[in-house]
């Protein structure tokens, strides 16, 4: 098998990890999809192009020709790391901050955390394998791009309970966007609403990774709340009839 060969295996192996498309590819690298088809189908592109594709993955030319280290971001973590992170709201804010990308001297120049606070906790986070940590500075993610906490776990468990209630009762501003809606929606619709959602937080977090390399003060925390259940304000249901039970005739 070819050098080249090799290389866009990996390239790929990354895109699936990262749960990126060539279109996704494409648009930050600043051209066509069919261009990065192209590439990806020869092998043959620049090193400059290659360059600005590791970049764009967050990956080093030794890595992505790491089989094993490009292939193992994980797209959700387990219950004890999890469990690990709530203890700890430092290595929870720290895990968040990362995971969207921010820079260790934003991070210094935003909370207060000092250096050794930082470095003691990004030690306990390669410890839960959930960062790979070289001192002094050197960092690598293992969470893949499409990463989402585990579905009622611990970190949902604490959202519900300290962070959702606190992002309702918030002041609204004048640039805010607060819809509330409620109806019947037949299984369909309702399907159809959930896959509008899921392309909206998409959205949002291809937005939130491209302007991470904008300076801090060009960025303002962000955050929305999108959820779709089947479910009626207790009092309406209250003031439902009661359905008498359907009886056939005899």
């Amino acid at each position: 098998m070819s050098n080249s060969t090799l290389v866009v295996q990996s390239i790929r192996t990354v895109l699936r990890a990262r749960g990126m498309t060539y279109r996704e590819l494409a648009k930050a690298l600043g051209v066509s999809e069919p261009t990065i088809k192209r590439n990806l189908g020869n092998g043959d592109f620049s090193l400059t192009r290659l360059d600005r594709i590791c970049e764009v993955l967050e990956v080093s030319l030794p890595e992505l020709l790491d089989r094993t280290a490009v292939s193992t971001c994980v797209t959700e973590l387990s219950e004890a790391q999890e469990q690990a992170l709530v203890r700890h709201p430092k290595l929870l804010l720290l895990t968040y901050l990362l995971v969207n990308e921010w820079r260790i001297a934003d991070i210094v120049e935003t909370f207060d955390l000092d250096e050794n606070a930082i470095v003691s906790a990004l030690l306990e986070l390669d410890r839960l394998e959930i960062i790979d940590f070289r001192p002094p500075d050197r960092i690598r993610r293992l969470t893949a791009r499409n990463f989402s906490w585990r579905r009622d776990g611990p970190v949902h468990a604490f959202f519900v309970d300290r962070v959702a209630s606190e992002f309702l009762r918030g002041a609204h501003g004048e640039s805010d966007a607060f819809q509330f809606v409620g109806g019947t929606l037949s299984s369909a619709s309702f399907a159809r609403m959930a896959k509008a959602i899921d392309q909206l937080a998409r959205e949002f977090e291809e937005l939130a990774r491209r302007d991470s390399r904008l300076p801090l003060d060009a960025r303002d925390g962000c955050s929305a709340m999108l959820v779709l259940r089947r479910w009626e304000c207790s009092e309406f249901t209250r003031l439902r009839r009661r359905r008498e039970p359907h009886s056939g005739r005899k």
